[in-house]
């Protein structure tokens, strides 16, 4: 689709399925399985849906996936089908890893930075995409390369810290304009210092909410995955965000939403936001 002058493409780089439970935190599981059915291991199927962001000399990517480094038990236990990754959704719109000029991570955890980086032929950890500068906020590289025994599980040095070797990190503070028009910003909740995209261009504008809100089911304020370190942050940032995007007519993306990755946003009858799919 276009964003003004900017091309945006949702890159579909493989599903998992992850704990039903978990990605609804406090709602019963008697409302969330009738929105998304779980499978026999309780686990909802998901999709990483990565932007590519594409005008003015830059090609920029949202989020990286998965990645293909772990072993099958970790793929089992997840339930990933990978596909072709990242480079395999590139393809498909007819560029390669290094056509990439910057990486935006929205956090480090292994389904949105997993992607990052490879194993070459020799079995050393690169970067996935050679030519670009990873962008990353710095409270979350902080958190990342000093976790806690809570989030120890969620952040795999192998999917960052070659990143800081290979000289090609970029650690952004707050809101940071990385192209005309394109800006991350801090998005807290799901942890301190995740960040978001916002691209605006001819009076039109997109936004990725990464983890914030998950999925068009994780529309509703309450709806809060149990994965959240800080659920309370996690339902203002909310309300204040979805509140800009509804009242601007906004495009809003979704990173996990395995059928509705982009959509506008209407009110019900009860106030609640709902998603409005966009097809082109």
């Amino acid at each position: 689709m276009k964003i003004g002058s900017y091309q945006v493409d949702v890159l579909r780089c493989g599903e998992f399925w992850l704990d039903g439970g978990a990605m609804f935190g406090v709602v019963p599981r008697v409302v969330w399985e009738r929105l998304t059915p779980p499978d026999a291991s309780h686990r909802i199927r998901l999709q990483t849906n990565c932007l590519l962001i594409r005008g003015g000399g830059v090609a920029i990517l949202m989020d990286t996936g998965v990645g293909d480094k772990e072993n099958e038990a970790f793929h089992e236990r997840f339930r990933v089908e990978r596909g072709g990754g990242v480079p395999g959704a590139l393809q498909e719109v007819g560029l390669t890893p290094e056509d990439i000029t910057h990486v935006v991570i929205s956090h480090l955890h292994w389904d949105h930075a997993g992607g990052a980086t490879r194993r070459d032929e020799e079995g050393k950890l690169v970067p996935v995409f050679p030519r670009a500068r990873y962008v990353v906020q710095r409270g979350e590289w902080q958190d990342a390369v000093a976790p806690s025994d809570r989030t120890r599980a969620s952040y795999m040095p192998d999917n960052f810290m070659p990143l800081e070797e290979a000289d090609c990190l970029q650690l952004v503070q707050g809101e940071t304009e990385i192209a005309p028009g394109v800006k991350v910003f801090l998005a807290p909740g799901h942890n301190r210092h995740m960040q978001g995209i916002r691209v605006e261009s001819e009076g039109e504008t997109g936004v990725f909410l990464a983890d914030l809100v998950p999925t068009r089911h994780h529309l509703r304020l309450a709806f809060i995955m149990g994965y959240d370190l800080y659920p309370a942050t996690t339902l203002e940032t909310k309300r204040q965000l979805l509140g800009s995007i509804h009242a601007g007519g906004w495009f809003l993306f979704f990173d996990h939403d395995p059928e509705v990755p982009v959509a506008t946003l209407q009110r019900n009858e009860r106030g609640h936001y709902e998603a409005i799919p966009v097809t082109s």
